[in-house]
């Protein structure tokens, strides 16, 4: 008589979705968190020392000083830098379910920063800068709401801004969502739409909007100290084309984020711990096709 042999029972069996368990996406605006990180880092032109005193364990106070060429509007091709220098002061109240940052310049500007958590799932968000100069000041308001697997926002602002963004996660990985605005002040609207699939091991996005603009981004993560990171930007009015390829490298005691670009232009970012509550910072920017080299070097000092 025959014998029947049963097919073999595969190893590594499929794991089912449970779609009535998803995770909750990130924020429909930080959809590229990862790639800014390593791509667009605060890269600054001259000499910044920033000082941070706390008073207790909400409250603290800082400074900033800043010295540096400042780019003004000109007609030409070339780029006209007026040495400027700033000096601001700043407020600082950070609670789990209240911040507040208030910041004066010598300038004459004044900005406000406001997060409040109103429930388990509601938060509001809102930002202000007030200038002696017409037209310049601006204010906007966000108002998000984190469900069990989405994530929802309304904002409002000054000129008859208004917008909302809605993302949705569709499995373990992927998440999607949309975007609409209406610019009341220049009668303009549009829709957005981006995609989101992240793993351990590397985050991949696109977007496209009504505008005119396509983003593409991807970041590997080599391990826990290097990440890889590259995006490609696409204006399909403009036909403006900007492809750009970084790193982000953690060490013991300093972090090195830098790229370069499809246009040329080249930067890097250091961060060095030179002790407890003291940090060293290098920015550099090269741009050979604009002959526009720029260079900063910066202190902080506190928490």
């Amino acid at each position: 008589m025959e014998t029947v042999v049963p097919p073999p029972k595969s190893s590594s069996p499929v794991e089912k979705i449970d779609y009535m368990n998803l995770p909750c996406p990130i924020p429909y605006e930080e959809i590229q968190r990862e790639g800014l990180m390593a791509l667009k880092p605060q890269y600054f032109e001259g000499m910044r020392v920033d000082f941070t005193k706390g008073i207790n364990q909400k409250f603290s106070l800082s400074h900033s000083m800043t010295m540096g060429p400042t780019e003004v509007p000109s007609q030409s091709a070339e780029t006209i830098k007026v040495p400027t220098s700033n000096y601001e002061f700043g407020a600082n109240f950070i609670d789990p379910k209240l911040m507040l940052i208030g910041r004066v310049l010598t300038d004459g500007r004044v900005h406000a920063n406001v997060r409040c958590e109103l429930s388990e799932n509601l938060s509001m968000k809102a930002n202000a800068q007030l200038t002696s100069e017409p037209h310049m000041s601006h204010g906007m308001a966000n108002f998000d709401y984190k469900g069990t697997d989405y994530r929802a926002q309304f904002q409002v602002g000054n000129g008859g801004l208004l917008a909302a963004n809605y993302i949705q996660s569709v499995t373990l990985n992927l998440a999607l969502g949309g975007e609409v605005f209406w610019a009341g002040q220049h009668r303009k609207s549009g829709l957005g739409y981006a995609c989101r699939y992240a793993t351990d091991k590397m985050v991949a996005t696109g977007q496209v909007a009504s505008t005119g603009m396509v983003a593409l981004g991807y970041v590997q993560k080599v391990s826990e100290k290097v990440s890889l990171a590259s995006d490609f930007m696409y204006n399909y009015m403009s036909r403006d084309v900007t492809a750009s390829f970084g790193y982000d490298y953690i060490l013991r005691q300093c972090r090195l984020r830098g790229k370069i670009d499809s246009n040329g232009c080249t930067s890097a970012f250091l961060e060095e711990s030179l002790s407890l509550g003291l940090r060293f910072i290098l920015s550099a920017e090269i741009d050979h096709k604009k002959k526009d080299y720029r260079f900063g070097f910066g202190l902080t000092i506190g928490e």
